[in-house]
């Protein structure tokens, strides 16, 4: 009987890696694309092509354009909460603002919250940042104004890139990478003492 079992068990199996490289393919088109264009000018069509899938598995996967953006957000964010030390976190931050030669999957995922507006857009970041980063950030200081001092500095870094990668404003998007994150997290060690000034983090 178990030699009967395997094919289906196999076929099973097969399917799963398909669902979760489709719906992969999907997420990773959809960080491009909204990094690159914002929520309202990302469409739905564009980001299934991208993924080399048909539109309709989008929904089947995400449910509506919404729930895939936040779930595109959601997916960076928590790659770069646990790609390392709580220290490190605003140095991650960063390198991801700062490299022009990251590809935009890979880059800046903020960027694609910083081109968007509208309820979408705030609601996705409250939910991937407001809690999330502000529990982490406001663990390196242990001053009473611990998740002010968190919200600040976080408010900070998305001024970055948004000035950097959206406005595309001089001299910071001219200036050198490691020169802008030195200025950055030795500031920023001011209001978060726990803070790692080392760049690129390890």
């Amino acid at each position: 009987m178990s030699q009967d079992m395997e094919p289906a068990e196999t076929e099973s199996a097969g399917r799963r890696r398909d669902s979760a490289a489709t719906r992969a393919a999907l997420l990773a088109a959809a960080q491009e694309l909204f990094a690159e264009r914002g929520f309202e000018r990302a469409t739905v069509r564009d980001i299934a092509s991208r993924a080399g899938v048909n539109q309709a598995l989008l929904f089947r996967y995400f449910g509506s354009k919404d729930e895939l953006f936040r779930a595109a957000l959601t997916d960076r964010s928590h790659q770069l909460l646990t790609g390392g030390p709580a220290a490190e976190l605003l140095g991650r931050l960063l390198e991801r603002s700062l490299q022009p030669e990251i590809p935009p999957a890979q880059g800046y995922w903020l960027q694609a919250a910083l081109r968007t507006s509208g309820d979408e857009g705030s609601e996705a970041l409250r939910a991937t940042l407001g809690e999330e980063y502000q529990r982490v950030l406001s663990g390196l200081t242990d001053a009473p104004d611990a998740e002010l001092r968190a919200e600040l500095v976080l408010a900070w870094v998305m001024g970055i890139g948004l000035m950097r990668s959206v406005h595309k404003r001089d001299p910071l998007v001219g200036a050198d990478p490691v020169a802008v994150a030195d200025l950055v997290l030795r500031a920023a060690q001011v209001l978060l003492e726990r803070t790692d000034l080392k760049f690129p983090p390890s």
